[in-house]
């Protein structure tokens, strides 16, 4: 599989610059085409039209993709209409937002085999913040929010599997999430892979290297070892590295 996971950043919707496009851009490298097909799937966002709006601006007027969108938060797509854009595309993006209610329309309709047998057929999977998580076993995601941000319950959800790990994005600019990640990996044990806003994991088969739209931006793995929890910081100097080394504990 190919699979690429945005920690955090912005695409350019109103009021905000673009921030991803170094990621954005090697996304697309990894089609082989110079006007991939680009489905974005923003069913975290509840189908947002504005992010479809800032998607459509972002990889298609300023990347050159062919860009289309599946809805699905109405429950109202055909299995057979869901096949045909996953399948006919040569990117999927999945877009920010509630990473619980995105993965229970998805099992519901059946979207995630779906997505495993594209990304099986050469399909490149991507996205950001739920988008990143939905590609690992396990997520530390807020998708218990109660009012603001700051009342953000992060609770560890099941993802697709894809990555046998967990995932966490937003590690640097959302303060709960480094103690709630640490908290979940002493109690619970596994593996995580944390990423900062602007950074990126690069998977291609059986080899993964870091990306990032900023040179501040990090990555790191963290594992549970002899009780305490263990934070490695990755290297992103744009090398692939054994896949293996990244899961190992």
């Amino acid at each position: 599989m190919k699979i690429v996971a945005i920690g955090g950043g912005e695409i350019g919707r109103p009021g905000y610059s673009v921030e991803t496009e170094k990621i954005d851009r090697e996304i697309i490298e990894l089609t082989g085409k110079r006007h991939p097909k680009a489905l974005l799937l923003p069913t975290a966002s509840g189908d947002s039209a504005v992010y479809w709006q800032t998607f459509q601006k972002h990889y298609g007027d300023r990347l050159g993709c062919e860009t289309d969108v599946l809805y699905l938060v109405s429950g109202n797509t055909s299995h057979q209409e869901i096949r045909q854009k996953i399948l006919s595309s040569d990117i999927v993006y999945v877009g920010g937002g509630n990473t619980l209610k995105m993965l229970k329309i998805w099992r519901r309709l059946g979207v995630d085999k779906v997505l495993e047998e594209a990304g099986k057929k050469g399909v490149i999977l991507s996205g950001l913040s739920a988008g990143a998580i939905c590609w690992f076993k396990y997520g530390n995601s807020d998708s218990m929010k109660f009012g603001s941000a700051k009342s953000a319950k992060l609770i560890k959800i099941r993802g697709t599997g894809f990555l046998p790990s967990m995932a966490c994005p937003h590690y640097d600019v959302e303060k709960s999430r480094r103690p709630s990640l640490k908290k979940m990996i002493k109690e619970d044990g596994g593996l995580s892979i944390a990423l900062e806003n602007c950074s990126a994991l690069e998977v291609v088969g059986d080899q993964y290297r870091i990306l990032t739209s900023s040179k501040n931006a990090n990555a790191y793995r963290l594992y549970r070892k002899n009780g305490r929890v263990v934070e490695e910081r990755l290297p992103h100097d744009n090398q692939f590295r054994p896949l293996e080394e990244l899961f190992k504990r």
